[in-house]
């Protein structure tokens, strides 16, 4: 798989690209990371990028003509079968993991990290297919939230975890978020690790990570349990219709 990233700060993508499970896949071909820096697209002998908004108002307004020309020309360099524009926007939809999940399924993601007071509407009307957030905070541009996007699609990408089974036991994998989690020393500061996970019956030890999973959500993400009760019997509906 593969992310084009479209970005003023292309050198903000160096540190999390280089460095752990990202830099390994990319190493291993599991997936690439190609930025391009938006100022190359820019308008006339300046490179203008951005422009006072229309009807006034503070702040620079990205201007339409360095997105168009950046995604065309991508796609003319390097062609894919199936492709998304993304577009990383407060605005957006909540970037979940059935999102990420949904995104893996794709050949190449095209991100589109906004500026400034936004970008002009017209991009996101002429080349955006949807539009997404990382959280309900307004951040200084699209850059990390597009880090957080590759990082939480990237997981679920075949071969980009060591243990395949990994992905799926994360938080909301199945709507809870993930049981606690230790390991060695068995006692710490008089604390001592739950006598179930020492016991070696493995069926002892799931039904307390299942109970301890249901605890956590409880207490929270209290909504997050509606939301799995209702994921599971709309599963049991489909398994007996």
């Amino acid at each position: 798989m593969i992310f084009d990233v479209v970005t003023l700060f292309p050198g903000m993508f160096q540190g999390p690209l280089d460095d752990g499970i990202l830099a390994r896949a990319r190493a291993l071909g599991r997936l690439g990371v190609r930025v391009h820096d938006l100022r190359r697209f820019g308008v006339g002998p300046q490179r203008q990028v951005d422009d006072a908004p229309f009807g006034g108002g503070p702040g620079m307004v990205l201007k339409p003509e360095p997105f168009f020309d950046a995604v065309d020309w991508i796609r003319t360099r390097f062609p894919a079968t199936r492709e998304r524009v993304v577009l990383l926007s407060p605005q957006g939809v909540p970037l979940n993991h059935e999102r990420a999940l949904s995104l893996a399924s794709y050949d190449r993601l095209v991100l589109l990290c906004g500026r400034y007071e936004g970008l002009d509407e017209r991009v996101r009307e002429g080349i955006v297919d949807e539009e997404i957030a990382v959280g309900e905070a307004v951040v200084s541009g699209g850059e990390l939230p597009a880090m957080m996007l590759i990082d939480a699609v990237a997981r679920q990408i075949e071969g980009v975890l060591g243990n395949r089974d990994s992905a799926g036991s994360d938080s909301f994998a199945d709507g809870l978020l993930d049981h606690p989690c230790y390991t060695r020393p068995a006692a710490y500061r008089d604390r001592a690790v739950p006598p179930v996970l020492l016991s070696g019956d493995h069926g002892a030890i799931e039904r307390w990570r299942r109970e301890a999973a249901q605890r956590a959500t409880r207490d929270k993400r209290p909504e997050l349990m509606d939301r799995s009760r209702t994921t599971s019997a709309r599963e049991r509906h489909r398994g007996t219709s």
